[in-house]
């Protein structure tokens, strides 16, 4: 029998108000200079002057610049500007791509070298070997839970091509999860979002990797997020339910370092290719996986559809169907702009993506083809 290594470390602070513990946490470790790293959308609202005024006793600035999928460009201007703020702490605000971001710009405001000589499968990967400055996440999303994530996924600037940095190192030394944040999410982002988080809870449970631990949380993080997104769609106001969103994107994010599967290899050529919102790309392409992925662990989808209060296994993809209708996301991957004629190029893309690798069912560039077909 092989050794296992398991690891949950992250300092969790959960529930309305927690933004306004930041600062007298980060006072407490002895951090002084904080550089906030945040989205250029959420850095014009007043939700962000609100939250500096709760960080009483530090020297802040603000970094705004990212904006759709997270830059290689946006990390290394992050950097620069950390540096020049002399910041000995990053705080994280925002979605999935605010917080990608905001967990590399301290890499690279200490280490030299480009981001992309840190992803994991660079053939001279740099190591990380000085202190980063202490980094704390707050979402502001409920989908890709990259607060408690111990990866950030990068876009080469001109390829647009998906890549990640892994490592320990880039967690959040403390996490403030506040659903308060989440309140004014438009209806559109609030069902993309949260189809995210479904997916990594369902897709790391599919996976055949060997991690109990993980296969707990993710089918609790189901449970949680089944009966909450709709809810969350059509009652923004309904604090409960934005609550439940929360953490099923924690713990999804936390469930899927058992890895994920083909629904996230399509999601992210289609982010390379067609520069689509991530949680967007897996709502349109999870019932079609999932469909094909069915015949391979039909005992694994009936305790999805157990979970998630549905039939059997047959059942648990019509189920995602309904509730993609009723959050607001129908049509297919056509009705988004996608053309046949890019098929070509998702294909090897998504074949190739290292998510593929541990999908339930072996999956070819031919079976890609086919996937992205139906999915039109």
């Amino acid at each position: 029998m092989s050794i296992t290594r398991l690891a949950f470390p992250t300092d969790i602070h959960f529930g309305a108000g927690a933004r306004k513990l930041v600062g007298t946490h980060l006072l407490a470790q002895g951090c002084r200079r904080a550089l906030v790293v945040t989205d250029r959308a959420l850095g014009a609202l007043p939700l962000l002057a609100e939250f500096r005024s709760h960080l009483g006793g530090l020297d802040v600035a603000v970094f705004d610049g990212v904006s759709g999928n997270p830059s290689c460009a946006q990390v290394m201007a992050g950097a620069a500007a950390c540096k020049a703020h002399g910041a000995d702490c990053v705080i994280g605000l925002g979605g999935g791509a605010a917080l990608d971001v905001a967990k590399v710009v301290g890499l690279l405001a200490t280490h030299e070298g480009d981001v992309l000589e840190y992803v994991w499968d660079h053939p001279q990967v740099r190591p990380i070997v000085h202190a980063l400055p202490y980094f704390v996440a707050l979402p502001t999303t409920a989908g890709t839970g990259s607060e408690v994530g111990r990866s950030a996924v990068v876009s080469e600037n001109d390829t647009h091509r998906k890549r990640t940095v892994f490592s320990p190192k880039i967690l959040a030394r403390a996490v403030f999860a506040d659903p308060t944040l989440t309140l004014g999410l438009p209806h559109a982002v609030t069902a993309a979002t949260g189809m995210d988080a479904l997916t990594h809870n369902i897709e790391s449970y599919l996976s055949p990797a060997y991690h109990p631990l993980c296969d707990g949380i993710a089918l609790e993080g189901l449970r949680i997020g089944a009966r909450a997104l709709a809810v969350a769609v059509a009652e923004p106001g309904n604090l409960a339910a934005r609550a439940d969103m929360m953490m099923c994107s924690m713990m999804g994010a936390v469930a899927f370092q058992k890895d994920l599967g083909s629904v996230h290899a399509c999601a992210h050529a289609l982010g390379a290719v067609c520069d689509m919102h991530h949680g967007l790309a897996n709502a349109l392409m999870i019932d079609t996986v999932l469909a094909w992925n069915h015949e391979a662990v039909p005992a694994k989808f009936d305790e999805l559809a157990h979970v998630a209060g549905v039939g059997g296994g047959g059942e648990f993809v019509g189920w995602l169907r309904q509730l993609k209708q009723r959050i607001g996301i129908g049509g297919g991957l056509a009705s988004r702009g996608v053309t046949r004629e890019m098929v070509a190029r998702l294909v090897p893309l998504a074949a190739h993506d290292v998510t593929s690798a541990t999908n339930p069912r072996a999956a070819t560039e031919a079976d890609y083809e086919r996937l992205f077909v139906q999915a039109m």
